[in-house]
């Protein structure tokens, strides 16, 4: 998180630290031998308050060496359209760069992407697709069909406001994915505003935000792929190449708001 976020949010951050450090502390002494899992920043012997982890529930079962399961809520491009298969989608991908990460833990990630939704779409099977699942974690891939459709921009964000509060209400971490970079979007009128919605709705509710545009630019601009690559036959989802890559990118990015790597490149802010 920037460092103005965390000028913004200090006492949610305190509070959350505390929590997460109580839950712990009344485990059973058997979970000390998932010590080496310990988040740093819940190191209790060297235990900091101003490096609360932006995903607490995550950070816990990682800390205990507990099943984490995660929701990938979206729409065309969580469920894997594009891709050559529904293994080769981000969703499935992602789950074997956790467990690869996480040496073994077991993670389960759960594809709950329908293509050509937008925002209303997604709310009308939230609770039976996302809080019904009782995950740790919900990534929510969302603001590309929206500008398609024609939603409104403050419609979209009082509805994704909404939706993340019930979420977090259910005691579920979120992390935010935005839209992706694609000359169709590009060229559609007011797109980049639903783009930049997501980002200051990660940033007023101290949600994480996995910045898909900046790294697709990012990977074509650093030779990891060329545009042809990046991109399927359509031209708007991307290809098994991009979509590994957004994988590596996400797993990145949970592991640090988890607190649990320290990493310079930035993923997510």
């Amino acid at each position: 998180m920037s460092q103005s976020l965390n000028t913004v949010f200090p006492a949610r951050r305190m509070l959350r630290r505390l929590g997460l450090l109580g839950a712990l502390l009344v485990l059973p002494t058997a979970v000390l031998a998932y010590a080496d899992l310990l988040p740093e920043s819940l190191d209790m012997l060297g235990f900091d308050l101003g490096d609360s982890p932006d995903l607490p529930h995550v950070a816990r079962q990682i800390a205990i060496g507990a099943p984490l399961k995660i929701v990938a809520f979206g729409s065309s491009s969580t469920e894997g359209i594009g891709a050559s298969s529904p293994a080769n989608a981000y969703p499935a991908r992602l789950q074997i760069d956790l467990r690869k990460k996480l040496h073994g833990l077991d993670v389960a990630v759960i594809n709950r992407g329908i293509g050509g939704e937008h925002v209303d779409d997604m709310l009308a099977r939230l609770d039976r697709d996302v809080i019904a699942a009782e995950p740790q974690l919900v990534i929510w891939q969302t603001g590309s069909n929206d500008p398609l459709r024609g939603v409104s921009l403050e419609h979209f964000r009082e509805a994704t406001v909404s939706a993340i509060r019930r979420i977090r209400d259910a005691g579920i971490d979120v992390v935010l994915m935005e839209p992706q970079w694609c000359p169709k979007l590009e060229s559609t009128p007011g797109a980049s505003r639903f783009r930049d919605a997501v980002r200051s709705i990660g940033d007023e509710l101290d949600v994480p935000v996995i910045r898909r545009a900046d790294l697709m630019h990012g990977w074509v601009r650093e030779g990891k792929l060329t545009t042809k690559q990046l991109f399927a036959s359509d031209g708007l989802h991307m290809a098994d190449r991009g979509y590994a890559l957004l994988a590596e990118a996400a797993a990145q990015s949970i592991l640090q708001d988890a607190g649990s790597v320290r990493s310079p490149e930035a993923v997510a802010e």
